[in-house]
């Protein structure tokens, strides 16, 4: 039975429902891949399928427009899986459990995947109708965008011929962007080894942060959990000593992690203050972030005296000055005219793990500007070494740059006041966005990005605006009947 039958564009939400009964986590692409492969066959259009799964589909341009330049239309097919702690949901195999309430449709307990399933579905419906005027289309739908743009940076550009870009990749509808940052993923590594000891454990649970887009959300200053761990665990370091046994957090370099837990060991005469350390700690912290999480919650329970593996000293002292001495979020913002409140440069640490010989930490950095990002990374590296732990990059993107010479913004901006009434935002936008190896690709091109409401992106809260798909749907539609 469908969920979102009867919501308008019909083809557009019957689109978006397909795509959600299809797994297409990061990483896991190939199904969505070979269903939009089939998608072009049926209809008889053109389709390309490339090696990392990408696909190009063309489509002829309408009667009137055979003369005029191609158009691309992109989106990615991965979506970032994340789900509430509770939640049983299998992103590797599970349809995702959508549902409408009011104007927004969501997922029960896990990430909905509009960003960027939407840019599919409202392709997809103007490649399956001839309601719409437009010129030649080359539709784009690239793999593991959210993992460091790899789909963006593995197509063949040469086979395509526009050079007049539209991303659909975006998240408030009447902002259209026109630059964006580029960025990298850090990680360090750092071995560590373990002894047998016995003392009094306990298990500790940092959780009801609201997290967010690593990007867009960096400057709203919502907790990070793996960095309130490593103060926790600092904290209670100056106070007694401790023995860490297990220690984990966040799920996406790219998701400001929401929940971060660790089992520790402490004596037994430490254990009668324990729990008012912690709840010292909690009442520091809560002050701190009183204006931004009101749900923020750290969890203490005694679970006896246990005898387990734990750090040895040395590795426990080294694991806590990484997670104390790492910079995190807005590094610096931006000081270019108009674009002041825009973060320039920042740093989100999204994964921390602790596995039988190694502790891990991912980061994603990101900045308008190429020699902040290397010089940022270059501190990251630093501050490895000086405890012997290796870092890496990978996932290297460059940023988009704002064009002064753009002849789809004016058109756009245009169309949009008279459907709107009013006239929208042009800003850059401090997330990644395959603009950025799209533009450096075609040199020169021609890009604007824009998209419906979406709330919550990268998180289980995620929602997509009915009303705002419609709108959104019907400026794009206007627009590729203005571009002849």
């Amino acid at each position: 039975m469908s969920v979102l039958e009867g919501l308008e564009p019909k083809k557009v939400f019957a689109y978006f429902e397909e795509i959600s009964r299809i797994p297409h986590g990061s990483g896991n692409t190939k199904a969505i891949s070979d269903y939009l492969k089939g998608f072009a066959a049926e209809r008889g259009l053109k389709v390309r399928q490339e090696a990392c799964g990408n696909i190009i589909i063309y489509k002829e341009a309408t009667k009137g427009y055979e003369a005029s330049p191609a158009v691309c239309l992109q989106g990615h097919m991965d979506m970032v899986c994340e789900k509430a702690s509770d939640s049983r949901h299998d992103f590797k195999n599970d349809p995702l459990p959508i549902a409408v309430m009011d104007d927004e449709v969501f997922s029960r307990s896990t990430t909905l995947g509009a960003d960027d399933g939407i840019a599919l579905a409202m392709t997809m419906a103007i490649l399956d109708s001839d309601e719409y005027e437009h010129p030649p289309i080359e539709a784009v739908f690239t793999v593991d965008e959210e993992i460091g743009m790899e789909g963006a940076k593995q197509l063949d550009y040469s086979a395509l011929s526009s050079r007049r870009v539209i991303n659909l990749d975006s998240e408030d509808e009447g902002i259209f962007f026109i630059s964006c940052a580029g960025g990298l993923r850090g990680n360090i590594n750092l071995d560590v080894s373990y002894k047998r000891h016995k003392g009094i454990e306990y298990d500790i649970v940092i959780s009801g942060l609201k997290g967010g887009h690593s990007g867009e959300m960096i400057d709203k200053y919502n907790a990070n959990a793996i960095v309130i761990m490593g103060r926790l665990l600092r904290f209670i370091q100056s106070r007694m000593k401790l023995r860490i046994i297990e220690l984990s957090g966040g799920l996406m370099d790219n998701a400001i992690p929401r929940e971060a837990a660790c089992h520790i060991h402490v004596s037994k005469e430490n254990a009668t203050i324990f729990d008012d350390t912690v709840a010292e700690f909690e009442q520091i912290i809560k002050n701190e972030y009183r204006a931004n999480e009101d749900n923020l919650m750290i969890y203490c329970e005694n679970l006896g005296e246990t005898e387990k593996q734990v750090l040895r000293s040395e590795s426990t002292k080294k694991l806590i000055y990484l997670l104390r001495a790492v910079p995190d979020g807005v590094i610096k913002m931006c000081r270019t005219k108009g674009q002041e409140r825009l973060p320039e440069t920042s740093l989100n640490f999204g994964i921390m793990r602790l596995d039988d010989d190694r502790f891990t930490l991912e980061a994603s950095l990101r900045s308008s500007i190429s020699t902040e990002k290397y010089a940022l990374s270059d501190k990251l590296r630093l501050i490895a070494e000086a405890v012997g732990a290796d870092y890496s990059e990978k996932g290297d993107y460059p940023a988009w740059e704002y064009n002064d010479d753009s002849e789809l913004l004016p058109i756009l901006t245009r169309i949009y006041e008279e459907q709107y009434g009013s006239s929208p935002v042009v800003r850059g936008i401090h997330a990644g966005l395959e603009c950025g190896v799209i533009y450096h690709a075609l040199k020169p091109a021609d890009i604007v990005s824009f998209g419906p409401t979406i709330k919550g992106a990268h998180t289980p809260k995620e929602t997509i605006s009915i009303e705002s798909v419609q709108r959104t749907f019907r400026l794009l539609t206007s627009f590729l009947k203005e571009l002849k």
